[in-house]
């Protein structure tokens, strides 16, 4: 075992955070507790902190447990004791597994186990879009795919408690030796973990067993990939949970409440991610606050466990890691990585960091840091032997013992340094907060302890003040939502600066095809950052004229996005969106230029604005069979939201051209999109709504791109048209939401919200985000907030995680514009 005392701290550095604002009644789908980047990003996906394994926004493990002793008694307050699961023997497949597959439809016997699928294929799981998903070994770019597995089990399988680990997209059906166990519908998950029933792990045996799974990837990513895992040890220590009384998700931070025996127990999670500071906003440190305090007036005697594992810090379960400990500047605790650090070498979706060092550190005297086999560890605290040796794979443990107290409180701090972010046109980028390589995370580590007291009160500020400011403009729901999404929005980018000096602030494309950069990422997340920062939006569109302007991309419009997380080194994206980014990019700069009270960075970019503008007018009234950012729908001709987009895109250019002085240029391009919007309304009526498609009677969909026309006060469409979509929407929407159009049964959050800030009567806003409200606050699909989501059942359809929530924000921004 591996211990040391950590060193003392003053307790005068130790402040109880206090949330003095409103309280969130919403019961988020999922509630963030770590939120650094895209990668280090933890989550609890239950109603209660204690009910499952902390995880990350993928559904991969990120193991964090917390447990509380008072007066010898240990009450588990944050996590579960984790799965320790391994491949069942005989089914160790970390370097791939070799199947049978077919995408051409097979006998209707294909699942029995004695099925001849000789003529079949032979590829290596698992199968997917190997250009984003990092764990696809054998190409299947989608549709239907058909896979037989043979698995040849060592042992009784009857001895263990047995496990499927399922990796889909979307729709999944497996069989075992003939059976079906699993029928997921619709959904895309990956690393779900499905628990064997008795009279499944009745079906194995000793030997072969043919493991058959089918799956139809609707469109977008696909993957299937599945093995089946055992516990390596099933004790559990900490059976016992502090009862939480609640839970109140604001903008920064999540505070819980718990009872355990005696005492009241309040924990904090803080991501102090404020816009106004962006060297701050960059440093990858998270704090979790905790205060216990007697509820009987007597002093208790308490002791806090804290518990981690390499899952933080490695993208497969194989990897081996290096754990060291950490004792500098008053803080100790552990530092593991990876043993290869391959940095940046990955890229693409779902996946998790495996360079960089994740860091778990005490704040305060008397505490003990240990490392060594988790059941090991959990045994000497509940114990109280804290010398005895340790052997087995690495955990992290850090307790505190606070001795006798009528109230006592402190922290812990989880940081991650990357120590090189983001790959940009080949060059290698440091995180931002050391972006001139003249700082260390220790440095930072530092500041992190020594602003502590100042930093809570200040998160505590802002949302305090977020809340109320959100609640006056949309009401409480409205509030709710807006908060809730906050670290999400933020936490799905990086923030680095170019080798020219620019800001960058690059999103990931999460549960989608992660690319990084994407435009149609950037417009719908852009409210929240023209709100806080116009230099956050400048890094949202930096790179898109970087890359034009550089001569590496050489259409007339703009690209999609400039590669696969965290690879920027060009659009990989396969397909084109010319209306909808040259709109988008032009839309966002106009915007910007409102809120800064100046065009000077139009102007930078000008020659660009100019080709795009010139494309649209060409062709963006009605734009040809292409894509738009909603590209799950597939392509669509005579698009009419789409082509409010384009008319909003040429306004914008003749606005900034106004605000540069070129007045002839204004009239020019505001008279052709006053001309544009009104054959737009001309060919797109239909009766009381407006159509999905031009040439599309009977059709109807959301015409969210609007809504820029009333927040820039261009007022190039007639009042008229927002005024009957509103009207519309209020009569057709369903009991979760307003659908996206008349072609299916989902819709997208983010648009719902822009589409009822067209309404001009706070109760029909109110009325058409009240859905969406529902829909999250009873959504049994535990996920960081979905913007794609069903509107006739509380569930998410795909997407999660994604910074287009940021869009939440339009309704704020609107007033801010108002002044």
């Amino acid at each position: 075992m591996k211990k040391f005392i950590i060193a003392a701290m003053a307790a005068a550095a130790i402040a109880p955070s206090v949330n003095a604002g409103a309280k969130s009644d919403l019961r988020a789908p999922a509630v963030p507790l770590i939120t650094i980047d895209p990668f280090t990003s933890a989550w609890s996906m239950n109603d209660r902190l204690t009910d499952a394994t902390v995880k990350q926004w993928t559904g991969h493990e990120f193991p964090l447990l917390g447990v509380i002793k008072v007066d010898g008694k240990c009450y588990r307050f944050l996590g579960k004791e984790d799965l320790e699961i391994k491949p069942m023997p005989g089914d160790d497949s970390h370097n791939g597994w070799e199947a049978r597959y077919t995408t051409e439809r097979p006998a209707d016997t294909w699942f029995l186990p004695e099925f001849d699928d000789s003529s079949w294929k032979t590829g290596t799981g698992a199968f997917g879009s190997m250009e984003s998903e990092h764990t696809a070994r054998t190409q299947w770019k989608g549709g239907r795919i058909w896979t037989r597995r043979v698995v040849n089990i060592e042992g009784d399988p009857r001895e263990h408690s047995l496990y499927f680990d399922l990796s889909h997209d979307d729709d999944c059906i497996v069989y075992l030796n003939g059976a079906p166990i699993i029928d997921t519908g619709d959904k895309a998950r990956k690393h779900v973990i499905h628990e064997l029933a008795p009279e499944q792990v009745a079906m194995l045996k000793p030997g072969r067993n043919v493991i058959a799974a089918y799956c139809w990837d609707r469109g977008g990513n696909a993957l299937l990939d599945y093995q089946f895992m055992v516990d390596r040890d099933p004790r559990h220590y900490f059976d016992d949970v502090a009862v939480q009384t609640s839970v109140d998700v604001q903008a920064t931070q999540t505070h819980y409440t718990f009872t355990a025996g005696p005492v009241d127990l309040k924990v904090d999670f803080t991501a102090p991610l404020l816009m106004d500071d962006l060297d701050l906003l960059s440093r990858p440190v998270n704090y979790i606050t905790y205060t216990a305090t007697s509820r009987d007036g007597k002093a208790h005697d308490i002791e806090v466990y804290l518990e981690a594992n390499d899952n933080w810090a490695k993208n497969e379960s194989w990897q081996k890691t290096t754990t060291t400990a950490y004792l500098k500047n008053g803080l100790a605790g552990h530092k593991v990585g990876t043993v290869d650090q391959p940095v940046l070498k990955r890229r693409g979706d779902g996946g998790n960091i495996d360079w960089g060092y994740f860091y778990m550190l005490g704040d305060s005297k008397n505490t003990v840091a240990t490392l060594g086999n988790g059941r090991s560890l959990r045994k000497l605290w509940v114990d109280g032997d804290s010398t005895g040796a340790v052997q087995g794979s690495p955990k992290m443990a850090l307790t505190r013992k606070h001795g006798k107290a009528v109230s006592t409180t402190g922290y812990f701090i989880l940081a991650y340094d990357d120590m090189y972010s983001i790959q940009y046109f080949g060059e290698n980028l440091r995180p931002y907060w050391n972006r001139k390589g003249n700082t260390t995370i220790d440095a930072q580590l530092k500041k992190a302890v020594k602003e502590y007291p100042a930093l809570i009160k200040r998160c505590t500020a802002f949302d305090d003040k977020l809340m109320d400011d959100a609640i006056a403009v949309g009401g409480k729901q409205y509030a709710e939502l807006t908060v809730a999404v906050y670290r999400q929005a933020i936490a799905a980018h990086k923030l680095v600066q170019a080798p020219n000096g620019d800001l960058l602030w690059l999103s990931k494309e999460c549960y989608s095809n992660g690319s990084i950069g994407t435009v149609d990422i950037t417009y719908p997340s852009s409210p929240m950052f023209l709100l806080y920062s116009p230099e956050l939006t400048k890094g949202l569109l930096n790179h898109i004229f970087y890359f034009s302007e550089s001569g590496k991309w050489t259409k007339d419009f703009p690209a999609h996005d400039v590669g696969t997380y965290p690879q920027a080194n060009g659009q990989t994206y396969d397909g084109d969106m010319p209306v909808e980014e040259g709109g988008n990019m032009l839309i966002t700069t106009a915007a910007l230029a409102q809120v800064e009270g100046n065009a000077k960075y139009a102007e930078k970019h000008w020659d660009e604005l100019t080709k795009w503008t010139k494309y649209l007018v060409k062709y963006g009234l009605d734009p040809e069979n292409q894509l738009c950012t909603d590209d799950f729908a597939g392509r669509s001709a005579h698009n009419t939201n789409l082509a409010i987009k384009a008319i909003l895109g040429v306004a914008s250019y003749g606005y900034l051209a106004g605000m540069l002085g070129k007045a002839d240029v204004e009239k020019e391009y505001m008279d052709k999109a006053r001309w544009m919007a009104a054959e737009w309304k001309k060919n797109a009526a239909d009766g009381d709504h407006y159509r999905l498609a031009f040439d599309r009677p009977n059709t109807w969909s959301q015409k969210y791109n609007l809504v820029w026309d009333h927040l820039l006060g261009f007022n190039v469409f007639d009042p008229e048209v927002a005024a009957t979509e509103v009207a519309y929407y209020k009569k057709i929407q369903h009991r979760y939401g307003l659908p996206l159009d008349s072609r299916a049964d989902y819709t997208k959050t983010d648009w719902v919200m822009w589409s009822a800030t067209l309404a001009t009567d706070k109760a029909d806003f109110e009325a058409l985000i009240r859905p969406i409200y529902e829909g999250y606050n009873c959504s049994p699909s535990r996920v960081p907030m979905s913007d794609w989501v069903w509107t006739s059942r509380p569930d998410h359809r795909a997407f999660q995680n994604r910074s287009v929530v940021g869009a939440f924000y339009i309704k704020l921004l609107e007033q801010k514009l108002k002044k």
